[in-house]
């Protein structure tokens, strides 16, 4: 499960650097940049769900 959460936090900085390529500094919220924005907020969001779930299970492990 350990790997797992990394992998999809690979996966999150991935996306986060693809997108980056295609946001317009000058058009932020038209066209392509806008989804990319979309998708560099949401991937933000899963690498820190995925933090927050890698504490608590290390919580968890400590507590039994």
């Amino acid at each position: 499960m350990k790997y797992f959460i990394y992998t999809i936090i690979f996966l999150a900085v991935v996306f986060i650097g693809i997108s980056l390529q295609t946001v317009d500094i000058n058009n932020l919220l038209e066209g392509d940049s806008g989804n990319a924005l979309i998708v560099i907020a949401a991937s933000l969001c899963v690498i820190i769900l995925m933090a927050i779930l890698l504490v608590s299970r290390t919580i968890a492990k400590k507590h039994r």
